[in-house]
């Protein structure tokens, strides 16, 4: 196993790890024994369990953004826009509302007190890139006048907390740990026909 291999190894059997035992429980020895690697392995890649919870987050980040971030860069030269939002609405919240993201927030948002700068990372990584991505994908629809958004940045906001409210807060007060599709696409749906509704430009 190559170095890299090494690495994603560590990370996926410290994802599972995280969630099973939580941040305080979770044991570095249990980490290598799953990721088939010495203790010293884990060490030489991650300094502590900080670090590594770090890389789990940010790994787990990049990967939803890996599956978004094409249907949003095509947002801004979309030529059927209902048709494009809804889409990436979709994508949006089938992605968020997967159960070990929700996990790993709750888990995230417990330990806020005791590691703010965690928390903070996770959101620099997540909604604010997010919405930053968005808002430039939405400036540009603004620019050719099939948007009328003064900002931009606080329309992507706008955006993704009426594809993400009702589902995410469900998810985060345990009222249900799973989504039926059927019921995440009339919520992505239907956030953008309020999104439009507010946005759309009267010359579209």
């Amino acid at each position: 196993m190559g170095r890299d291999e090494k690495r994603r190894a560590i990370v996926d059997a410290a994802l599972a790890e995280f969630l099973a035992a939580g941040y305080t429980g979770a044991g570095m020895d249990r980490v290598a024994a799953a990721a088939g690697v010495s203790k010293v392995t884990v060490y030489a890649h991650f300094h502590d369990k900080r670090t590594l919870f770090e890389a789990v987050f940010t790994s787990a980040v990049a990967d939803a953004e890996t599956a978004g971030a094409p249907i949003v860069e095509a947002l801004a030269e979309s030529d059927d826009l209902p048709r494009d939002l809804r889409t990436f609405a979709r994508e949006h919240v089938a992605t968020v509302t997967q159960p070990h993201l929700i996990r790993l927030r709750r888990m995230l948002i417990g330990e806020a007190e005791r590691f703010p700068e965690l928390a903070r990372a996770w959101h620099r990584a997540a909604p604010e890139r997010g919405h930053a991505v968005l808002a430039a994908a939405i400036e540009r629809l603004t620019a050719r006048g099939v948007l009328s958004a003064a900002d931009p940045l606080l329309a992507a906001q706008h955006l993704n907390y009426l594809i993400l409210s009702i589902p995410l807060n469900e998810a985060m007060f345990a009222v249900r740990e799973t989504f039926d599709e059927a019921e995440l696409q009339r919520w992505a749906d239907e956030a953008v026909h309020v999104f439009l509704a507010a946005y759309g430009s009267p010359d579209a």
